[in-house]
Protein backbone atom coordinates (compact mmCIF):
# COMPACT_ATOMS: atom_id res chain seq x y z
CA UNK A 1 0.00 0.00 0.00
CA UNK A 2 2.78 2.41 0.91
CA UNK A 3 4.55 1.60 -2.36
CA UNK A 4 1.42 2.50 -4.36
CA UNK A 5 1.09 5.80 -2.47
CA UNK A 6 4.70 6.71 -3.24
CA UNK A 7 4.18 5.89 -6.94
CA UNK A 8 0.99 8.03 -7.12
CA UNK A 9 2.71 11.00 -5.44
CA UNK A 10 5.64 10.69 -7.81
CA UNK A 11 3.29 10.76 -10.78
CA UNK A 12 1.52 13.87 -9.45
CA UNK A 13 4.84 15.63 -8.94
CA UNK A 14 5.95 14.70 -12.44
CA UNK A 15 2.70 15.92 -14.02
CA UNK A 16 2.81 19.18 -12.03
CA UNK A 17 6.40 19.82 -13.07
CA UNK A 18 5.56 19.14 -16.70
CA UNK A 19 2.61 21.51 -16.62
CA UNK A 20 4.72 24.22 -14.99
CA UNK A 21 7.43 23.80 -17.61
CA UNK A 22 4.83 23.78 -20.35
CA UNK A 23 3.29 27.03 -19.07
CA UNK A 24 6.69 28.67 -18.76
CA UNK A 25 7.81 27.54 -22.19
CA UNK A 26 4.59 28.79 -23.78
CA UNK A 27 4.84 32.21 -22.09
CA UNK A 28 2.05 31.51 -19.60
CA UNK A 29 4.08 31.98 -16.43
CA UNK A 30 1.77 33.65 -13.91
CA UNK A 31 4.26 36.45 -13.45
CA UNK A 32 4.14 37.18 -17.18
CA UNK A 33 0.36 37.28 -17.61
CA UNK A 34 -0.52 40.77 -18.96
CA UNK A 35 -2.33 43.04 -16.51
CA UNK A 36 -5.83 44.21 -17.36
CA UNK A 37 -6.94 47.83 -17.28
CA UNK A 38 -8.32 49.11 -14.00
CA UNK A 39 -10.00 52.26 -12.65
CA UNK A 40 -9.74 52.96 -8.93
CA UNK A 41 -12.11 55.77 -7.96
CA UNK A 42 -11.85 58.00 -4.88
CA UNK A 43 -8.65 56.35 -3.73
CA UNK A 44 -7.56 57.85 -0.40
CA UNK A 45 -4.10 59.36 0.01
CA UNK A 46 -4.85 61.16 3.31
CA UNK A 47 -7.26 61.36 6.24
CA UNK A 48 -9.38 64.24 4.92
CA UNK A 49 -12.32 63.33 2.69
CA UNK A 50 -11.03 65.77 0.06
CA UNK A 51 -7.70 63.94 -0.15
CA UNK A 52 -8.86 61.56 -2.84
CA UNK A 53 -7.80 60.62 -6.35
CA UNK A 54 -9.02 58.58 -9.29
CA UNK A 55 -6.38 56.24 -10.69
CA UNK A 56 -6.65 54.87 -14.23
CA UNK A 57 -4.30 51.98 -14.97
CA UNK A 58 -3.86 50.76 -18.57
CA UNK A 59 -3.77 47.15 -19.68
CA UNK A 60 -0.37 45.52 -20.23
CA UNK A 61 1.35 48.03 -17.97
CA UNK A 62 4.79 47.39 -16.56
CA UNK A 63 7.12 48.92 -13.99
CA UNK A 64 8.22 51.30 -16.78
CA UNK A 65 4.72 52.65 -17.51
CA UNK A 66 4.68 56.48 -17.16
CA UNK A 67 2.13 58.22 -14.93
CA UNK A 68 0.35 61.48 -15.75
CA UNK A 69 -0.94 63.39 -12.70
CA UNK A 70 -3.76 65.89 -13.27
CA UNK A 71 -4.60 68.76 -10.90
CA UNK A 72 -7.83 70.74 -11.33
CA UNK A 73 -8.23 74.49 -10.98
CA UNK A 74 -10.74 76.68 -9.22
CA UNK A 75 -8.90 79.41 -7.35
CA UNK A 76 -7.71 76.93 -4.67
CA UNK A 77 -11.22 77.16 -3.16
CA UNK A 78 -13.53 75.49 -5.69
CA UNK A 79 -13.38 72.83 -8.40
CA UNK A 80 -13.23 69.06 -8.46
CA UNK A 81 -11.36 66.28 -10.25
CA UNK A 82 -14.54 65.70 -12.27
CA UNK A 83 -13.74 68.95 -14.07
CA UNK A 84 -11.00 67.03 -15.87
CA UNK A 85 -13.28 64.32 -17.29
CA UNK A 86 -12.64 65.47 -20.86
CA UNK A 87 -8.90 65.59 -20.26
CA UNK A 88 -8.94 62.00 -18.96
CA UNK A 89 -10.87 60.75 -21.99
CA UNK A 90 -8.64 62.64 -24.41
CA UNK A 91 -5.39 61.50 -22.80
CA UNK A 92 -6.55 57.87 -22.70
CA UNK A 93 -7.35 58.08 -26.40
CA UNK A 94 -4.09 59.74 -27.38
CA UNK A 95 -1.72 58.03 -24.90
CA UNK A 96 -3.32 54.65 -24.18
CA UNK A 97 -0.22 53.17 -22.56
CA UNK A 98 -0.02 55.81 -19.81
CA UNK A 99 -1.41 55.56 -16.28
CA UNK A 100 -3.40 58.59 -15.08
CA UNK A 101 -4.03 59.98 -11.61
CA UNK A 102 -6.67 62.71 -11.19
CA UNK A 103 -6.39 64.55 -7.86
CA UNK A 104 -8.66 66.31 -5.46
CA UNK A 105 -7.13 68.35 -2.64
CA UNK A 106 -8.29 70.35 0.34
CA UNK A 107 -10.02 73.56 -0.69
CA UNK A 108 -9.85 76.87 1.14
CA UNK A 109 -13.05 77.42 3.13
CA UNK A 110 -13.02 80.50 5.34
CA UNK A 111 -10.16 80.03 7.79
CA UNK A 112 -9.74 76.36 6.92
CA UNK A 113 -7.13 74.90 4.59
CA UNK A 114 -5.18 78.05 3.85
CA UNK A 115 -2.02 77.74 1.82
CA UNK A 116 0.19 75.67 1.89
CA UNK A 117 -2.50 73.00 2.52
CA UNK A 118 -2.97 72.50 -1.22
CA UNK A 119 0.77 72.31 -1.86
CA UNK A 120 1.12 69.77 0.94
CA UNK A 121 -1.74 67.69 -0.46
CA UNK A 122 -0.18 67.43 -3.89
CA UNK A 123 3.11 66.49 -2.26
CA UNK A 124 1.32 63.81 -0.21
CA UNK A 125 -0.43 62.46 -3.31
CA UNK A 126 2.81 62.26 -5.29
CA UNK A 127 4.56 60.56 -2.36
CA UNK A 128 1.68 58.09 -2.02
CA UNK A 129 1.83 57.23 -5.72
CA UNK A 130 5.59 56.87 -5.58
CA UNK A 131 5.39 54.46 -2.64
CA UNK A 132 2.55 52.43 -4.16
CA UNK A 133 4.01 52.27 -7.68
CA UNK A 134 5.10 48.65 -7.31
CA UNK A 135 1.63 47.56 -6.16
CA UNK A 136 -0.20 49.46 -8.89
CA UNK A 137 2.54 48.70 -11.44
CA UNK A 138 3.84 51.91 -13.01
CA UNK A 139 7.11 53.81 -12.92
CA UNK A 140 7.80 55.85 -9.76
CA UNK A 141 10.26 58.03 -11.66
CA UNK A 142 8.38 58.76 -14.90
CA UNK A 143 5.72 61.20 -13.78
CA UNK A 144 4.24 64.07 -15.79
CA UNK A 145 2.16 66.84 -14.17
CA UNK A 146 -0.74 68.64 -15.88
CA UNK A 147 -2.75 71.41 -14.24
CA UNK A 148 -5.07 74.25 -15.14
CA UNK A 149 -5.18 77.65 -13.42
CA UNK A 150 -4.71 77.04 -9.66
CA UNK A 151 -4.00 73.40 -10.52
CA UNK A 152 -1.27 74.48 -12.92
CA UNK A 153 0.21 76.62 -10.16
CA UNK A 154 0.27 73.53 -7.91
CA UNK A 155 1.73 71.36 -10.68
CA UNK A 156 4.55 73.84 -11.31
CA UNK A 157 5.19 74.32 -7.61
CA UNK A 158 5.36 70.57 -7.04
CA UNK A 159 7.59 70.01 -10.04
CA UNK A 160 10.10 72.77 -9.25
CA UNK A 161 10.02 73.12 -5.45
CA UNK A 162 9.78 69.43 -4.60
CA UNK A 163 12.01 68.01 -7.31
CA UNK A 164 13.96 66.27 -4.55
CA UNK A 165 10.94 63.98 -4.02
CA UNK A 166 10.18 63.34 -7.70
CA UNK A 167 11.70 65.20 -10.61
CA UNK A 168 8.90 64.93 -13.17
CA UNK A 169 9.69 64.10 -16.76
CA UNK A 170 7.63 67.12 -17.77
CA UNK A 171 5.15 69.74 -16.54
CA UNK A 172 2.21 71.16 -18.51
CA UNK A 173 0.59 74.39 -17.36
CA UNK A 174 -2.71 75.79 -18.58
CA UNK A 175 -2.70 79.49 -17.58
CA UNK A 176 -1.18 78.91 -14.16
CA UNK A 177 0.08 81.67 -11.81
CA UNK A 178 3.84 81.57 -11.32
CA UNK A 179 4.71 84.75 -9.36
CA UNK A 180 2.15 85.38 -6.62
CA UNK A 181 3.59 88.76 -5.60
CA UNK A 182 3.50 90.10 -9.15
CA UNK A 183 0.03 88.65 -9.60
CA UNK A 184 -1.20 90.43 -6.48
CA UNK A 185 0.34 93.73 -7.60
CA UNK A 186 -1.37 93.42 -10.99
CA UNK A 187 -4.70 92.50 -9.38
CA UNK A 188 -4.68 94.86 -6.39
CA UNK A 189 -8.18 95.96 -5.37
CA UNK A 190 -9.68 93.40 -7.75
CA UNK A 191 -11.48 90.15 -6.93
CA UNK A 192 -8.26 88.21 -7.54
CA UNK A 193 -6.35 90.14 -4.87
CA UNK A 194 -9.04 89.15 -2.37
CA UNK A 195 -8.73 85.53 -3.51
CA UNK A 196 -4.96 85.62 -2.91
CA UNK A 197 -5.46 87.16 0.52
CA UNK A 198 -8.05 84.52 1.37
CA UNK A 199 -5.76 81.68 0.22
CA UNK A 200 -2.58 82.87 1.95
CA UNK A 201 -4.17 84.71 4.85
CA UNK A 202 -2.10 87.82 4.13
CA UNK A 203 -1.27 90.61 1.75
CA UNK A 204 2.31 90.62 0.42
CA UNK A 205 3.03 93.59 2.69
CA UNK A 206 1.98 91.55 5.71
CA UNK A 207 3.82 88.35 4.80
CA UNK A 208 6.03 88.50 1.72
CA UNK A 209 7.54 85.08 2.39
CA UNK A 210 4.11 83.43 2.07
CA UNK A 211 3.88 84.80 -1.48
CA UNK A 212 7.48 83.99 -2.33
CA UNK A 213 7.27 80.44 -0.98
CA UNK A 214 4.17 79.74 -3.07
CA UNK A 215 5.59 81.14 -6.33
CA UNK A 216 6.87 78.40 -8.69
CA UNK A 217 9.15 80.75 -10.61
CA UNK A 218 11.45 81.21 -7.58
CA UNK A 219 12.18 77.48 -7.41
CA UNK A 220 13.31 76.99 -11.00
CA UNK A 221 16.88 75.79 -11.56
CA UNK A 222 18.99 74.64 -14.48
CA UNK A 223 17.84 71.10 -13.64
CA UNK A 224 14.12 71.92 -13.75
CA UNK A 225 11.86 69.68 -15.78
CA UNK A 226 10.86 70.44 -19.38
CA UNK A 227 7.76 72.63 -19.29
CA UNK A 228 4.93 73.29 -21.74
CA UNK A 229 3.03 76.53 -21.02
CA UNK A 230 -0.38 77.45 -22.47
CA UNK A 231 -1.96 80.86 -21.99
CA UNK A 232 -4.64 83.10 -23.44
CA UNK A 233 -3.56 86.51 -24.69
CA UNK A 234 -6.73 88.08 -23.28
CA UNK A 235 -6.66 86.39 -19.90
CA UNK A 236 -8.00 88.99 -17.46
CA UNK A 237 -7.62 86.74 -14.42
CA UNK A 238 -4.05 85.47 -14.73
CA UNK A 239 -2.33 87.87 -17.17
CA UNK A 240 -0.20 86.43 -19.95
CA UNK A 241 2.82 88.19 -18.42
CA UNK A 242 2.89 85.40 -15.84
CA UNK A 243 3.50 82.83 -18.57
CA UNK A 244 5.96 85.07 -20.36
CA UNK A 245 8.01 85.59 -17.20
CA UNK A 246 8.25 81.83 -16.61
CA UNK A 247 9.22 81.26 -20.24
CA UNK A 248 11.97 83.89 -19.98
CA UNK A 249 13.22 82.47 -16.69
CA UNK A 250 13.41 78.92 -18.05
CA UNK A 251 15.15 80.17 -21.21
CA UNK A 252 17.75 81.94 -19.08
CA UNK A 253 18.41 78.65 -17.28
CA UNK A 254 18.52 76.73 -20.57
CA UNK A 255 15.60 74.55 -19.48
CA UNK A 256 13.60 72.99 -22.30
CA UNK A 257 10.28 74.80 -22.48
CA UNK A 258 7.61 75.98 -24.91
CA UNK A 259 5.19 78.87 -24.54
CA UNK A 260 1.97 78.69 -26.57
CA UNK A 261 -0.19 81.82 -26.49
CA UNK A 262 -3.62 81.95 -28.12
CA UNK A 263 -3.96 85.72 -28.70
CA UNK A 264 -7.76 85.92 -28.65
CA UNK A 265 -8.40 83.50 -25.78
CA UNK A 266 -9.07 84.30 -22.14
CA UNK A 267 -8.83 82.14 -19.03
CA UNK A 268 -9.57 78.86 -20.80
CA UNK A 269 -10.73 77.81 -24.25
CA UNK A 270 -12.52 75.12 -26.22
CA UNK A 271 -12.89 74.08 -29.85
CA UNK A 272 -10.03 74.12 -32.31
CA UNK A 273 -7.59 75.76 -29.91
CA UNK A 274 -8.18 73.09 -27.28
CA UNK A 275 -7.64 70.43 -29.94
CA UNK A 276 -4.41 72.21 -30.86
CA UNK A 277 -3.40 72.22 -27.19
CA UNK A 278 -3.84 68.46 -26.96
CA UNK A 279 -1.93 67.96 -30.20
CA UNK A 280 0.94 69.86 -28.63
CA UNK A 281 0.61 67.97 -25.33
CA UNK A 282 0.78 64.64 -27.15
CA UNK A 283 3.85 65.73 -29.11
CA UNK A 284 5.51 67.15 -25.98
CA UNK A 285 4.97 64.02 -23.90
CA UNK A 286 6.01 61.61 -26.62
CA UNK A 287 9.33 63.45 -26.96
CA UNK A 288 10.18 63.36 -23.24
Amino acid sequence: MMQKFVIVMALIATITACKKNEATNSGLDARAIPLSDSSLMDLSYGADKQQRMDLYLPANRTKNTPLIILIHGGGWSTGDKRDFSFYITELQRRLPGYALANLNYRLVKGNLNKFPAQENDVLSAVTFLQRQSESFVFSPSQMIYIGSSAGAHLALLQGYKHADVVRPKGIISFFGPVDMTALYARAVHSSLSYVLEAVTGYTPQENLSAYHDSSPIFFTTAESSPTLIFHGGRDNLVPVEQAESLHARLDSLHVINQLVVYPDEGHGWTGDNLTDSFNKIQDFIQKL
